[in-house]
């Protein structure tokens, strides 16, 4: 019963960070309260399922790749390459996948930001004459939204985890 419980807080995440990318794409803002939000959505799974298997290793590992993620960020950070919210965001996404989905999470984040400095870099390739000239502006200010490829590898991982979950204990 857990596991469902777990489930519908992985699911309910998925939302949550759709709105975080949108807000980051128009905004260039990661509200504290959409991260804290997303921590206690993940905290709360992984707390449910290391309760239902009796080990705890699942939740110390994501936690110290939050933590590990954190530190290393941190100081592009302070260089101003990245946001506070985008770095917070990483720190906080291990623990909403737990450390089974590091690896998807990992390759669909290199993906989306490669598609995402692609598309920032050469707005040409978009179809529409207004998203090309948003993406020149965000090009000009030299912001890139990384908390957009950030939730799009998270979603895409969370819906991976979910999925495969359900077909396994289906």
């Amino acid at each position: 019963m857990l596991l469902v419980e777990a489930l519908v807080l992985k699911v309910l995440a998925i939302p949550l960070l759709a709105r975080i990318g949108w807000l980051d794409f128009t905004t260039q803002k990661i509200s504290n309260r959409d991260v804290l939000l997303l921590l206690c959505l993940g905290a709360g799974s992984l707390l449910l399922l290391s309760l239902q298997t009796g080990s705890w290793w699942d939740m110390g590992l994501s936690a110290m790749a939050g933590l590990l993620l954190f530190v290393a960020l941190f100081p592009f950070w302070l260089l101003r390459k990245v946001g506070a919210g985008d770095v917070k965001l990483m720190a906080v996404v291990p623990l909403l996948i737990g450390s089974g989905g590091l690896v998807v999470f990992s390759s669909l984040l290199l993906i989306f930001a490669l598609a995402t400095a692609l598309i920032v870099k050469n707005p040409f390739l978009l179809p529409e004459g207004a998203f090309r000239i948003y993406a020149q502006h965000l090009d000009n200010q030299g912001v890139v939204p990384f908390g957009v490829p950030i939730s799009l590898a998270a979603i895409c991982t969370t819906a991976f985890l979910v999925i495969n979950s359900l077909t396994a204990n289906g």
